[in-house]
């Protein structure tokens, strides 16, 4: 067999063909832009595909520099710590309280099914986080950073690829169960959009004005407090590590992005917000890439079988938790029927995949204004925080 190593120079340069392959595909393909896959996770599986062919004929192994990855990893989650207000939080008033307590809710019963499964199956209850908040909430991002961490600090073997094949199998669930779920809500209980709201939502994204042109000097900004972000945050983890507190490389730069954010908010200073979130989008993409194409995905053959039956009691936990609790949770109105179908998405899939589901029951019968405010607040700001610190308090149970 042929061992190739691909310095950090050819590994990006390979993620980059690859992630335009990964933009040709999704562009080509309505299903693939039904479900919003991600062109970096298309390219990136594409690629894990032949390589695991060509390993397993002995022909070919590839390995390649992380070096890249890991400042694309930290850099995109110090954009998602800036975008983190209280301020914000507490301006969407008691829906989006609501939605977060009951993300938490779930997070943590979607790691207890996972660790307790995969202790049922004989296999490493860390394991079982891969198939938890990691992969289904968290998404590929998530899955990407916490996978290495769990196999290089914790001895998880085959962490990384059953983190993102159980995120590629929970996005594309997360399209599926959440409009039906909705419907059903919607029907039995004769839900509709009140006058107020149809009023208050006339219009929207309709008439909007065209925004700015490009900005040198916004990004500059923004490339500046994300490289601050990122140095200073790397200070906290050592600080921390040298303590001995084991947390994921990128967690001092999201703390640092978020104080920064909220003494801005505070002191109201305005921060080049939306270039801090395109620059953290481009990371992301070219990081997704990057820990895909090096993902080795023969190592997950023999866990199909308890994969499918941990996703399977997952999509369970998300039906039942979306479709009773949380529901009556947020008063049993038209606003709840849409939280239900949003929690499908983001309860297995993206915040991406929960406004796309709120989208499609709109469209059939009308708007919901404070679920499609709450829900990208919650989904863009908090979510991966709450997670992350989540994941954290397992792994140290654990």
């Amino acid at each position: 067999m042929i061992a190739l190593h691909l310095d950090m120079y050819y590994t990006i340069a390979v993620s980059a063909v690859v992630l335009a392959a990964g933009l040709y595909m999704v562009k080509k393909s309505s299903v693939l832009r039904k479900y919003s896959i991600p062109a970096a996770v298309v390219g990136g599986l594409c690629f894990a595909l032949i390589h695991g062919l060509l390993y397993t004929a002995g022909i070919l192994e590839i390995t390649f520099d992380t070096t890249l990855q890991t400042l694309m990893m930290i850099t995109f989650f110090c954009s998602v710590g800036f975008m983190a207000s209280v301020r914000l939080l507490k301006k969407g008033g008691r829906l989006v309280l609501i939605l977060l307590a009951g993300l938490t809710v779930m997070l943590i019963l979607q790691n207890t099914i996972g660790v307790s499964l995969a202790g049922a199956f004989g296999l490493d209850n860390r394991l079982g986080l891969a198939m938890g908040s990691i992969s289904l909430v968290g998404g590929h991002g998530t899955s990407a950073a916490f996978g290495p961490l769990l196999e290089d600090t914790y001895g998880v073997t085959g962490a990384t690829a059953v983190a993102i094949a159980s995120a590629t199998f929970g996005l594309v669930l997360s399209g599926l169960i959440g409009g039906p779920l909705a419907r059903r809500r919607v029907n039995k209980h004769y839900l509709r959009p009140s006058e107020t709201d149809l009023v208050e939502m006339e219009g929207y994204g309709k008439h909007e004005k065209c925004g700015p042109q490009l900005d040198q000097n916004r990004f500059l900004r923004a490339t500046i407090l994300l490289f601050l972000g990122v140095g200073a945050g790397m200070l906290v983890f050592n600080g921390l590590d040298g303590g001995g507190i084991v947390l994921p490389v990128y967690i001092g730069s999201m703390i640092i992005a978020m104080i920064i954010r909220n003494v801005a908010d505070v002191s109201k200073k305005e921060l080049p917000a939306k270039e801090i979130e395109t620059l953290g989008w481009i990371c992301l993409s070219m990081f997704l890439t990057m820990a895909l194409i090096n993902m080795k995905i023969w190592q997950i053959a023999e866990l199909a079988t308890p994969m499918l039956v941990i996703l399977g009691a997952q999509v369970v936990l998300v039906a039942v938790f979306a479709y009773y609790v949380m529901f009556k949770a947020t008063g049993g109105t038209y606003d709840s029927a849409a939280i239900v179908t949003a929690m499908g998405g983001m309860g297995l899939g993206t915040t991406s995949t929960a406004m796309a589901n709120m989208d499609s029951l709109f469209e059939r019968y009308g708007v919901a204004p404070k679920a499609y405010l709450a829900v990208p607040l919650i989904g863009s700001m908090f979510v991966d925080v709450i997670n992350a610190g989540i994941i954290m308090g397992f792994l140290y149970i654990l």
